[in-house]
């Protein structure tokens, strides 16, 4: 067990460095065992306590220090495991550190280590202090210049941030480049690259008629595959021209794909480093989700050559500065690429999925919080998911035109500056004149807010009163809750359609309007009114709220398929299918409301409507949603009432699904477009439902799916189907599946996922012989999380075995990663935060499981945090 207690990091405490490094000069000579760095920092003292100063440094043997051309002796500085304080530093000043490191012993993907025999860096959000002594805070910005010096046999490519200044050959076979980045930046935002790959080229001409090369840098013999990245790049690069007036500042735009990574992708400055899963694709080996989170990635990264690099953040509290502006600013990319509607439901999927629970359990905490141990552990639901929704909001109160003013006074007054939530806010409160006062309360109150509905309806004047009331329940820390300024979008549905929304002193209303709740409860009447319409709340989910609404069933069916706000109308049969599955749940032995399947029905029949619509509408709840509206939960009832209704829409609707598979076959050649994926996405759906007819049936349909699908979409649907239907086929295609595809890192990812996430008995023992498996390794986290993520994470039914087989076999793995990749292990931790909402057994294993795991010897601070806040401590 740990000895000691690491100490959090406060906002409160934040003090500006007291020092400005105007320049940063590194120089590599890689060696896989050694590698030399040599820094040199110039700059000027900013204080006048003549603090000394403080240098962040990990894992590195000190070779020297230089400041002003003279040697420093041991007794001029202070040098322990993580920092080195160099006193009586002048007003100005030239520092040169040299330090060495062994990057191929880098197991944790943190700073300057290998991958596949390549060189890669990771530096957000304290890596780069794993390469050189440096003050590693995203508050120092500096212009850095690298020169990189390797074996040109075994990296004839050198690549870091900025333009390419030079590059030569050099005695013994060596090589080297240099690169120079004109724009001040943190240290976090560092990059260098070194190897052998192919490379795909292309260009884009910006608003101003520069003409930037663009290069993906790949394995050898993947450029193909980055084809569909490098035209995603170009739609974002000339969308942000479009819509934010944002145009590229470099010479040229790299990025890299590398196999090892502990994230999706990295922004740096103009070396972009991704996960080779969310870079590479083609029909044969990605799926249509592939493709899409692909498009949005790029997107994400390069918008943040903008928000995060050109403005950045003053220090990590302010993460969702750059990190929940950005996710808006893709998911509005998505939304014009693939459509806003069906854009905006997979966003609240996705929010619903992640970011809800973590506000619902032990982990919870602000979109800005006040304190950390481990920055690692932030990268969070709620920085990222609910901070692009403040972001929505923002844009929805105040106004399209208000928001683009203040955005454009946002980058002319804080471009090249370290930023706060509050400059941000500001900025819009000067463009567009508002204020944002009680907004900023979302900033800092955790929790997500339920929204309650209330409706009295007098037919004698015709009126209906509508009354909202918000309350949040407390969390750590904050007992009272602020009332939270929110937008409400709001329609009326009659008999015939929409109505419109007459208020007092109005003559006539629209058909649509926007609430401001403001306060905990507030009402609002509608007048004019022939017969009592329903009440269409938050439409386009304009606030990240639970929403409280009484609905008859018949109610529920009706909006399913009347409401013009598509949004609501899957928000309809969500809310409805919850309804049925949690009555369900408290009642095994229930009937199931066929009011309901025969909605279900209804939405697959439909050919009127988008096939990506009717997929995402015709499926039930997730298992995690309903584990979210029952507690305490019990997962194996919660999945054996989920089955149960998925089988009887299979059997009472047989033919209205046959019907839909059959006419979203494929018929023309592959095209990850938003209409391909939408056909292909409702065929996969119905198949999946109709495997639930049993191993006869259902297998026969998956098997005859399998065996025909001419792309990975199609083909790994059908697999997922063959494991539903129970038929013993499911073997015999795994083993075809993993013979064709083996060789192929990405496709074997998918061969783990698709059995963690099987449903049948026997999962928990596929997972434990998997771990066995020659291809299953801790040094890969795509693999990991392909594994054990799928498996405690989205295999509720296994991962929540009664006897806490599942909690164990976690437990072990997160034991023997987290010496090797902290940040890895956090993150898997992540699945125990539910402990609190079991039904007493399961909750009492878990949270055993979790004290086992703190008394571990040397646990890491990663680790330590978020099994520590687990349990309250």
């Amino acid at each position: 067990m740990r000895t000691e207690t690491p100490q959090p990091i406060r906002l409160a405490e934040y003090t500006p460095y007291p020092f400005v490094i105007e320049t940063t000069d590194l120089e590599f000579v890689l060696d896989p065992e050694a590698t030399r760095v040599r820094s040199t920092l110039k700059g000027t003292r900013t204080d006048t306590t003549k603090a000394p100063m403080v240098l962040n440094g990990e894992n590195l043997e000190l070779l020297s220090i230089t400041l002003n051309g003279e040697k420093l002796g041991n007794n001029a500085y202070v040098l322990d495991d993580e920092i080195l304080t160099i006193n009586d530093v002048p007003n100005e000043f030239k520092l040169t550190v040299e330090t060495q490191f062994s990057p191929k012993g880098n197991r944790a993907l943190s700073g300057l280590y290998m991958s596949a025999g390549r060189y890669c860096t990771q530096c957000e959000a304290e890596g780069f202090r794993r390469i050189t002594y440096y003050p590693d805070r995203p508050d120092v910005m500096s212009r850095f210049t690298t020169r990189i010096e390797a074996m040109v046999e075994n990296f004839p490519t050198l690549l870091s941030n900025g333009n390419l200044t030079a590059s030569g050959s050099l005695p013994d076979g060596r090589h080297f480049a240099a690169w120079s980045d004109p724009f001040p930046k943190p240290a976090y935002l560092f990059a260098l690259v070194a190897g052998g790959f192919d490379m795909l080229e292309d260009s884009f001409t910006t608003m101003t008629d520069r003409v930037i090369p663009l290069r993906i840098y790949v394995d050898p013999g993947d450029a193909p595959r980055a084809a569909y990245a490098m035209d995603a790049l170009k739609r974002s690069m000339k969308w942000d021209e479009e819509v934010f007036g944002r145009e590229y500042d470099l010479d040229l735009f790299m990025i890299v794909a590398v196999r090892d990574f502990n994230f999706g992708a990295m922004e740096n400055k103009g070396l972009n480093v991704f996960n080779s899963s969310v870079l590479l694709a083609d029909a044969d080996t990605a799926t249509d989700l592939n493709f899409e989170r692909i498009e949005s990635v790029v997107a994400h990264e390069y918008f943040h050559n903008w928000t995060g690099n050109r403005i950045t953040c003053r220090d990590w509290f302010q993460l969702c500065l750059k990190e929940g502006l950005t996710v808006f600013r893709d998911q509005e990319f998505s939304a014009d690429m693939r459509g806003a509607d069906i854009s905006r439901i997979k966003d609240v999927i996705a929010l619903r999925a992640r970011q809800f629970p973590e506000d619902a359990g032990p982990l919870v905490h602000p979109v800005r919080p006040d304190h950390y141990l481990k920055i690692d552990n932030f990268y969070t639901a709620t920085i990222y998911e609910k901070g692009a929704e403040l972001i929505r909001m923002l844009k929805t109160l105040i106004g399209d035109e208000a928001f683009a003013k203040g955005m454009d006074y946002y980058f002319e007054t804080l471009d090249g500056t370290a930023a706060t939530i509050e400059q941000f806010l500001h900025a819009f409160e000067t463009a567009a004149d508002v204020d944002l006062t009680d907004f900023q309360k979302w900033y800092g109150q955790a929790g997500t807010p339920r929204l309650s509905a209330h409706e009295e309806w007098d037919a004698e004047k015709g009126t209906l009163t509508l009354t909202l009331h918000q309350n949040t329940a407390p969390t750590s820390g904050q007992k009272n809750k602020h009332a939270l300024p929110m937008p409400v979008r709001i329609g009326l549905v009659g008999d015939d359609g929409p109505v419109p929304m007459t208020l007092a002193r109005e003559t006539s209303g629209p058909l649509e309007r926007i609430l401001i709740l403001e306060k905990h409860e507030q009402t609002w009447c509608f007048s004019g009114l022939s017969s009592r319409p329903l009440v269409s709340l938050l439409r386009g989910f304009s606030a990240p709220v639970h929403l409280e609404q009484r609905r008859e069933p018949q109610e529920h069916a009706r909006l399913m398929t009347s409401d013009p706000d598509l949004f609501r109308r899957w928000e309809e049969a969500q809310s409805y299918g919850l309804q049925v599955l949690v009555d369900l749940v408290k009642d095994k032995g229930a009937p199931i409301d066929t009011t309901y399947l025969d909605a279900l029905g209804a939405l697959a029949s439909d050919t009127g409507i988008d096939p990506a619509f009717a997929a995402l509408a015709i499926l039930p709840p997730s298992e995690s949603e309903i584990f979210q509206h029952r507690q305490p939960a019990d997962p194996g009832l919660i999945r054996g009432a989920r089955e149960k209704v998925l089988i009887a829409f299979a059997e009472q609707h047989k033919e209205v699904l046959l019907s839909a598979l059959e006419r979203t076959r494929t018929t023309t050649a592959f095209s990850p477009d938003a209409k391909g994926a939408g056909q292909r996405a409702l065929n996969g759906t119905a198949l999946g439902v109709l495997a639930r007819l049993g191993a006869k049936d259902g297998g026969q349909l998956a098997n005859e799916a399998f065996t025909s699908a001419d792309n990975m979409t199609d083909s790994l649907a059908a697999l997922i189907a063959l494991d539903r239907s129970g038929s013993t086929m499911f073997e015999n295609a795994l083993d075809t599946f993993y013979n064709q595809w083996k060789g192929n890192p990405l496709v074997l990812d998918k061969w783990f996922a698709v059995q963690a996430g099987s449903i049948r008995p026997d999962a928990l023992k596929r997972a434990e012989r998997l771990l066995k498996h020659p291809a299953y390794t801790h040094d890969n986290p795509n693999r990991v999380r392909s594994l054990i993520g799928v498996f405690s994470q989205g295999n509720q039914g296994a991962f929540h075995a009664p006897d806490g087989c599942g909690y164990a076999l976690l437990a072990n793995e997160i034991k023997a990663i987290d010496p090797l990749n902290p940040a890895l292990a956090a993150r898997l931790l992540g699945a125990f935060e539910c402990w609190q909402q079991l039904e007493p057994v399961r909750s009492s294993l878990m949270k055993a499981t979790i004290e086992d795991i703190l008394q571990t010897p040397d646990l890491s601070p990663n680790s330590y945090e978020i099994a520590s806040r687990q349990l309250g401590k």
